[in-house]
């Protein structure tokens, strides 16, 4: 970690059981964190390879945040390729021009920078540059059977996890269904956690990245994979999240409250990356496809019907206790979405009420349904989806 905060200052103020604190695990992806950390691209990136591409969007660029990573680089004697046509929730469209980006380039390191959608569409590259064919091809798990390059993750937003994730979602440019394409070899050999990038978020994208962030931590601690390891992080992650929600909602320039949030979103990956997530995933997807709302707004809105729901069973009402013991976890779910100006209910977002039953029958054949810790049917999902009505 580098100056300004330690493992102490995040851990402090809350409690995280002594077992979360202290665990040992070897997860596939290096993690560095810490204030500047950004900096250390150059000698990360020199020990990975010698033709780099930059991942992102124009944003980024603008903000100043790729010449950075581009002058570390360079000066580190790499050549640099910048890729800044990324857009939100990126397609098979967007995948396939960056693959003829990195081809022209002959590139042997993929860098992801941004937001979830700059690394996802990183890795996305990096199946079709090294293993060919369509990301159809790759829809589910370890379906890649050649050698992937080298990929460091730069997220500049505290929310999606993907920088700890060896998944990309990617959504099919004709039908708009995501797929979640994953592989051991996808995942980022080293994550660049510097909680300064996310001072300069929009508080639109602060909003949405942390009520994902939250949800994701949410969920695989009570998704049916969900084990030792991966609540370990799930709780320390929730915690995290916790406090760092209430910090910045009062101050958005508080670089702790922007720490513990980002370390927070990351543990959060991690523990998706040991487990998986749930009903409130299948949930969202459909909504973004049929009617464009941003991901973490969609999540925002189903998880607590689904927490309530899934509290139906005693075991898993146990396990919600666990992560939040003062007030129903829905509720303060419910409360978080409100307190960052987000909608919490579909009526609010335009969405239409005859368009349920169809969006009951995409949520239940979502990948992440199989997932949740009680088996839902169609019909069930749009039970969820009217008591969010």
């Amino acid at each position: 970690m580098s100056s300004g905060l330690d493992l102490e200052d995040l851990c402090t103020d809350f409690s995280i059981p002594e077992h979360v604190r202290s665990f040992e695990h070897a997860p596939g992806t290096r993690v560095r964190f810490g204030p500047g950390v950004l900096d250390s691209i150059g000698s990360e990136g020199a020990a990975l390879g010698k033709r780099a591409m930059i991942v992102t969007d124009e944003g980024l660029v603008e903000a100043g945040y790729v010449g950075r990573a581009v002058r570390a680089l360079t000066t580190a004697g790499l050549e640099v390729t910048v890729f800044s046509s990324v857009h939100e929730n990126p397609t098979t469209a967007d995948v396939r021009a960056t693959v003829g980006a990195a081809k022209d380039a002959k590139i042997d390191l993929l860098i992801g920078l941004g937001g979830g959608s700059s690394m996802d569409c990183a890795k996305g590259c990096n199946f079709i540059l090294t293993n060919g064919g369509e990301m159809k091809d790759y829809w589910g798990k370890e379906k890649a059977t050649k050698p992937m390059l080298p990929l460091i993750a730069v997220p500049t937003t505290a929310g999606t996890g993907s920088e700890c994730q060896s998944f990309a979602l990617i959504a099919d440019e004709h039908t708009h269904a995501k797929m979640a394409c994953g592989d051991k070899k996808a995942a980022a050999r080293v994550a660049l956690l510097d909680p300064e990038l996310t001072l300069s978020q929009p508080s639109n994208v602060t909003a949405v990245t942390a009520i994902d962030a939250i949800s994701h931590a949410v969920e695989s601690y009570v998704c049916k994979s969900a084990n030792n390891i991966s609540r370990s992080y799930a709780l320390a992650a929730f915690q995290l999240m916790q406090d760092a929600t209430e910090r910045i909602t009062a101050d958005p320039k508080n670089l702790l409250g922007r720490a513990r949030m980002q370390l927070g979103a990351a543990m959060a990956g991690t523990a998706i990356e040991n487990s998986m997530l749930g009903a409130a995933h299948s949930m969202a997807n459909p909504l973004t496809a049929h009617f464009d709302i941003i991901h973490g707004q969609a999540v925002g809105v189903a998880l607590p019907a689904v927490i309530r729901r899934n509290s139906q069973d005693a075991e898993v009402a146990a396990l919600y206790r666990e992560l939040l013991s003062s007030q129903p976890l829905d509720t303060w779910i419910t409360t978080q979405v409100a307190n960052q100006g987000l909608a919490t209910c579909l009526s609010d977002l335009s969405v239409s009420r005859e368009m349920l039953h169809q969006l009951a029958k995409e949520a239940s054949t979502q990948w992440t349904a199989q997932f949740n810790p009680i088996g839902l049917t169609a019909d069930d999902f749009e039970q969820l989806y009217q008591s969010c009505y």
